[in-house]
C-alpha cells in the first residue's frame, strides 16, 4: 500500500514550526527597545485588576497559575504600577492602658505623625527625666515642705502640753515603746528615784517586798494617764496623715503645674485628638501617683545595715510611658506592598514577646507587641504563597478569621508554651488589606473543596495561562522580552538567531505549534546558561548555537534514566524489534515524566487470540498495574469489535493482550490503537512492520483520537531506531490531530527530510492497519461482509471460524456427554 504510506506522511515543514532569524528585522537586541508590558496574560491581568479595583469587602485575590508562568513577578508589577496614586495608610502605636494594663490602648495617627507623637512623648520624658528632681530640690519645694512640718510641730507640741508635768506629779514618767515599726509613748512609775516598769511592781508586789495599796494606786494612776495618752497619740497619728496627705498634695501639685505644661505639645495636633488626650491626662495622673519613684530615679537607696544600693534607673521608671510604635510609614509613599516570603504565625501577624524578670517569672507589657507583615500590609496589599501558609501551624486560620472580620488581634501563636504568668490582650486593629495568594490550580480547587470560606474572602481568581498565541505580535512582544531579560540581568546582546532559537523552545514547551509558552522563568534561565556558554566561547553576542546547546546542556543534565533505558534496550535486556514483521507484536510508544524532564521509550505490546468467551483480557489489568483510564482504554477496543465483526454472529474469542517486560503500572489511553492493531493483527494472522512505532487512543468507532507527548515519543523511537541504524522504513505512525502539537529536534526533522525516517499521521484505524501491514484494510459492503483479502475480511473470517469452532466444540462436548450417559445406562 505505497499510496496510503505516502499519502498519510507528515510533510517536512510540518514536523516543527521554524523562525527565520530574518523574518525579526534585527541583528541584535541592542537594537530593540525594553518590554515594559506583561506579556500573554491578559485574562489573568484584567482579573486582578478588577480585584484590586473592587473595595467591598471579600475582594481578595488567588492567583492561579502553573509553577513556571512567573506569577510573583507580574504580581508585583501590577501593584507597582497601580500603587503609586494610592493614599499611605496610617501609622499605628500601642501605649499603656494605666488602669487596666492587660489591654494595652491603640492610636493611629496620619503617616508620619506616629513618629512625631513617639519622638513628643520621648521628649516629654526626657524632660521628666531632668526637671523633676529639680523640682523636688527647688527652694520653693523646701520652703513649702518647711511650713508644712512647722505646722504639724506646733500641733504636736499643744498636744503634749502640759502632759509631761502631771505625769511627772503623778509619780510616773514618759517613755518611748518600740512595737514593730511603730514607736508609742508610755509611763512608768518612778520608785525610789528610778523608773519601774508594772510588771516589775507586779512580781515585786507578790513577794511582798512592795506595799499592795501602793501598787494598786500607782495601776489606777496608770489606766488614767494612759487613756489621755493614748487619746492624745491617735490625734498626733491623725494629725501625721494629714501632715502626709497635704505633702502629697503639695508634690502632686508642683509636679502637675510643671508636667502639664512640658506635655501640652502632646495634646495638639493629632487626629485622634480625644483618644491621645485620654492617654495623655492617663500618663499625667500615673506619674503624679507614682512621684516617689520618679524622684529616686538614680538615687542611691538605703537598705538594712546602713547598706546603700542604686536606686532604680530613669528607663525603668519611665518605661510604662513611652510609646510603641508599631507600624511607621513615614517613610512610605502609597499603600504598602509587601511579598512575605516566610508566611510564619510570627512573621505574618506578629507576637507579644516575654521576658524573665529576676524571680524566674516571664513577665511582658505593651512595649513587647510586635507587628507582622499582615499588620504592616494594612491599607495596602500582602502576597503569599499559598502552600507555604497552609503548612504553617495557625496561619490559614487566623488570616481567614482577619478577613472575614475585618480585625487583627496580636497574640503570640505558641501551643508548647503551657506556662505563663502574665498575658496581654492588646485592643484589636481595623484591617483593610488586600490579600493576594499565589497557588497552582490543582491545590486551589483542593482547597476550595475542603474549605467553605475560600469562596466568601477570596471573590476574585487570576487564573493565569502556560501559553499565548503566537502571532506576530507575540513574537515582537517576546523579542522585547529578551532585550529586557539580557538588560536586567546584564547578559550580552542576543543575537537574531538566538531569540528565534528561544522562540522555537517556546513554541516547544507550550506543546502546540500555534502556542508559545509563557514560562518565561524558563527561558530566562536558558537565556543565563547560553550567555555563560557564550563568554565561556569567547563570543561578543549570544548565538542559535548557544542557546541549543543550553537547552542540550539541560536535557543531559537529567537524563541519566533515559540513558540507562537505552543501554537496557541496545543490549537486548529489553526486547524492542525495529526491523521485520511479527503478527500479533507491535511496538507501543510510552513517555516517562521525572518531574524536570520526560522522555518517550517504545515498549512491545503483544495479543494472542484463542477460542473461548473471556473476551479481551488485560493482562495489566489482572496483575494490578493497570490504571482506570488504560482500562477504559481496553474495553473500547471490545466496543469497535462488537461494532465492526459482531452484527451477523456473537462475538465469542479469548484476547490476552500485554505490555511486555512492563514491571511498574500502566494508565492512560494513548495506547489503544496500538493494542487494537496488535488484536487485528492477531485474529487477522497478518503480520506488522516492527520498523513503525504507534501512538493514539482509538474509540468505538475506530477513529484515532489525539495524545500527549507526541515529540517524545516520536525521539524515544527514533534514538531507538538511530542506535541500531536507521533503514530508510522506520517511522512513527500518530493520530493527524496531533500534527500541528509537532515540534520535534532538528536531528529527528533532518533524517525524514533525507528519507531515513517517517512520521504518518492517521485518522482512522482501517489507514493504520494498512500502513503496518501493506494490505488493504477493507470497507464493509452493503452485504456485511468485507472485501476477501482484506485485514478486516480475514478478521470477520477467524471471529466466525472462533464462533463456530466453540459452537462445535460445545456439539461435540454434549454429544459425548450424552454418548456416556447412554452407555451407563
Amino acid at each position: 500500500m505505497t499510496d496510503i504510506r505516502e499519502a498519510a506522511k507528515v510533510p517536512v515543514d510540518s514536523l516543527r514550526w521554524k523562525l527565520a532569524p530574518g523574518s525579526l528585522h534585527f541583528t541584535t537586541t541592542d537594537e530593540l527597545e525594553v518590554q515594559t508590558d506583561i506579556i500573554g496574560q491578559d485574562r489573568g491581568v484584567d482579573a486582578f485588576r478588577f480585584g484590586m479595583g473592587m473595595d467591598a469587602k471579600g475582594y481578595n485575590i488567588f492567583v492561579t497559575g502553573a509553577a513556571h508562568v512567573g506569577k510573583l513577578a507580574v504580581v508585583k508589577r501590577l501593584l507597582e504600577n497601580s500603587t503609586r496614586k494610592q493614599e499611605t495608610p496610617d501609622d499605628v502605636c500601642y501605649v499603656n492602658n494605666f488602669k487596666t494594663p492587660e489591654e494595652p490602648i491603640l492610636l493611629r495617627f496620619v503617616a508620619g505623625n506616629g513618629t512625631k507623637f513617639k519622638a513628643a512623648v520621648d521628649k516629654f520624658l526626657e524632660r521628666i527625666k531632668r526637671d523633676v528632681p529639680q523640682l523636688f530640690e527647688s527652694q520653693e519645694y523646701i520652703n513649702s515642705k518647711n511650713l508644712i512640718i512647722e505646722e504639724h510641730d506646733k500641733k504636736t507640741r499643744e498636744f503634749f502640753k502640759g502632759l509631761e508635768e502631771r505625769v511627772k506629779d503623778a509619780g510616773f514618767v514618759m517613755v518611748n515603746m518600740q512595737m514593730g515599726n511603730v514607736q508609742r509613748p508610755d509611763i512608768v512609775p518612778i520608785v525610789d528615784g528610778e523608773p519601774v516598769h508594772l510588771l516589775k511592781l507586779e512580781e515585786l508586789m507578790e513577794k511582798g517586798r512592795f506595799p499592795k495599796e501602793e501598787f494598786a494606786q500607782l495601776q489606777e494612776k496608770y489606766k488614767e494617764l494612759k487613756e489621755e495618752i493614748d487619746a492624745i497619740f491617735l490625734d498626733v497619728r491623725a494629725l501625721q496623715k494629714e501632715v502626709k496627705r497635704k505633702s502629697e498634695d503639695v508634690d502632686k501639685l508642683m509636679f502637675m503645674n510643671i508636667a502639664r505644661e512640658l506635655a501640652q505639645p502632646l495634646r495638639n495636633g493629632w487626629r485622634d485628638q480625644e483618644k491621645v488626650e485620654k492617654f495623655v491626662d492617663a500618663m499625667l495622673e500615673d506619674m503624679a501617683d507614682n512621684l516617689d519613684a520618679l524622684k529616686s530615679m538614680g538615687q542611691p537607696q538605703q537598705g538594712p545595715m546602713g547598706m546603700t544600693f542604686p536606686g532604680a534607673s530613669a528607663d525603668a521608671v519611665l518605661h510604662p510611658y513611652g510609646v510603641n510604635l508599631l507600624v511607621d510609614n513615614s517613610e512610605s509613599e502609597g499603600p504598602p506592598v509587601i511579598v512575605e516570603s516566610h508566611p510564619t504565625y510570627r512573621n505574618l501577624f506578629g507576637s507579644i514577646e516575654r521576658v524573665m524578670d529576676r524571680n524566674g517569672l516571664w513577665r511582658t507589657d505593651y512595649k513587647k507587641i510586635n507587628a507582622g507583615s499582615f499588620i504592616k500590609a494594612n491599607g495596602g496589599y500582602l502576597v503569599l504563597n499559598l502552600m507555604d501558609a497552609i503548612m504553617e501551624p495557625g496561619v490559614w486560620q487566623t488570616l481567614k478569621r482577619a478577613l472575614k472580620t475585618s480585625e487583627i488581634e496580636i497574640q503570640t501563636f505558641d501551643p508548647y508554651y503551657l506556662l505563663t504568668t502574665t498575658a496581654l490582650k492588646p485592643e484589636p486593629i481595623a484591617m483593610e488589606v488586600k490579600v493576594v495568594v499565589l497557588a497552582t490550580p490543582n491545590l486551589y480547587h483542593m482547597l476550595r473543596y475542603y474549605d467553605d470560606d475560600v469562596d466568601r474572602i477570596f471573590k476574585v481568581r487570576a487564573d493565569f495561562e502556560t501559553s499565548m498565541n503566537r502571532d506576530d505580535k507575540a513574537v515582537q512582544d517576546i523579542s522585547r522580552l529578551v532585550k529586557t531579560f539580557a538588560e536586567d540581568r546584564k547578559l550580552m546582546a542576543f543575537h537574531a538567531d538566538a531569540v528565534a532559537a528561544l522562540l522555537e523552545h517556546g513554541v516547544r514547551l507550550a506543546g502546540r505549534q500555534e502556542k508559545i509558552s509563557t514560562s518565561f522563568p524558563i527561558l530566562s534561565d536558558i537565556m543565563e546558561e547560553a550567555n555563560f556558554l557564550a563568554r565561556e566561547s569567547g563570543s561578543d553576542a549570544v548565538r542559535g548555537e548557544h542557546v541549543r546547546n543550553a537547552v542540550e546542556a539541560r536535557i543531559y543534565r537529567s537524563n541519566q534514566i533515559e540513558d540507562r533505558l537505552q543501554e537496557m534496550i541496545d543490549r537486548g535486556s529489553v526486547f524492542i524489534d525495529t526491523e521485520g514483521e511479527v503478527a500479533g507484536q507491535i511496538n507501543g510508544l510510552a513517555v516517562y515524566s521525572l518531574g524536570d524532564y520526560s522522555f518517550g521509550k517504545p515498549a512491545r505490546i503483544t495479543c494472542a487470540t484463542s477460542i473461548g468467551k473471556e473476551g479481551i483480557i488485560n493482562i495489566e489489568r489482572e496483575a494490578d498495574m493497570s490504571g482506570s483510564t488504560h482500562n477504559k482504554g481496553m474495553l473500547i477496543l471490545s466496543g469497535y469489535l462488537r461494532k465492526n465483526f459482531a452484527q451477523n454472529k456473537p462475538l465469542t474469542l479469548a484476547a490476552s493482550i500485554a505490555f511486555e517486560q512492563s514491571y511498574g503500572g500502566i494508565d492512560g489511553d494513548s495506547a489503544s490503537s496500538t493494542e487494537l492493531y496488535a488484536l487485528l493483527s492477531s485474529l487477522a494472522e497478518v503480520p506488522i512492520r516492527q520498523g513503525i512505532a504507534v501512538t493514539g487512543s482509538v474509540n468505538q468507532k475506530g477513529e484515532v483520537q489525539p495524545i500527549g507527548g507526541v515529540n517524545e515519543k516520536i525521539e524515544g523511537f527514533f534514538k531507538v531506531c538511530r542506535q541500531r541504524g536507521l533503514t530508510g522504513d522506520q517511522g512513527v505512525m500518530i493520530p493527524k490531530a496531533n500534527v500541528k502539537d509537532l515540534m520535534l529536534r532538528d536531528e529527528v526533522v533532518q533524517a525524514v527530510e533525507e528519507g531515513k525516517f517517517h512520521v504518518w499521521a492517521v485518522s482512522h484505524v482501517n489507514e493504520g492497519i494498512e500502513i503496518l501491514t501493506g494490505r488493504a484494510a477493507g470497507e464493509r459492503q452493503p452485504d456485511g461482509a468485507y472485501p476477501s483479502g482484506t485485514v478486516n475480511a480475514l478478521v470477520d473470517e477467524k471471529l466466525l471460524a472462533l464462533a463456530e469452532g466453540l459452537r462445535d466444540f460445545a456439539k461435540k462436548k454434549n454429544g459425548d456427554r450424552k454418548a456416556d450417559a447412554e452407555n451407563d445406562e
